[in-house]
């Protein structure tokens, strides 16, 4: 069974490298109980949008996606940027066609699964 290595991660942390394309990194800057309850809360609401699409209930699945996006956005996945250096955000672009394109091209070779 193939052992999954961890996502490659740009050099500067704040993307992670899935498939090729650069996703958005939690906040390294939040405490670990602070992510901890961020991260339960997440899986939780991910939970009840997976019972929410089964039942078809459509109320149900709108809070729990608005659940989603507040825990991701409390992990500094989504909505305003973590950092404060004025990087513009490259959230769901290709790496290949950012500015890590170099980078990507060095370490890319090591963003697949392992025996």
């Amino acid at each position: 069974m193939p052992t999954e290595l961890p996502p490659l991660r740009t050099p500067d942390g704040r993307y992670i490298v899935v498939r090729g394309r650069l996703w958005r990194a939690a906040n390294p800057h939040l405490s670990a109980e602070a992510r901890a309850a961020a991260v339960s809360r997440l899986m939780s609401a991910r939970r009840t949008v997976r019972a929410a699409l089964k039942a078809d209930d459509a109320p149900t699945l709108r809070s729990a996606r608005e659940e989603v996006q507040a825990a991701k956005e409390t992990l500094g996945e989504r909505g305003p940027v973590w950092w404060s250096d004025g990087a513009p955000d490259l959230n769901r672009r290709l790496a290949r066609n950012s500015p890590y394109a170099d980078w990507y091209a060095q370490a890319g070779s090591t963003t697949t699964a392992v025996p």
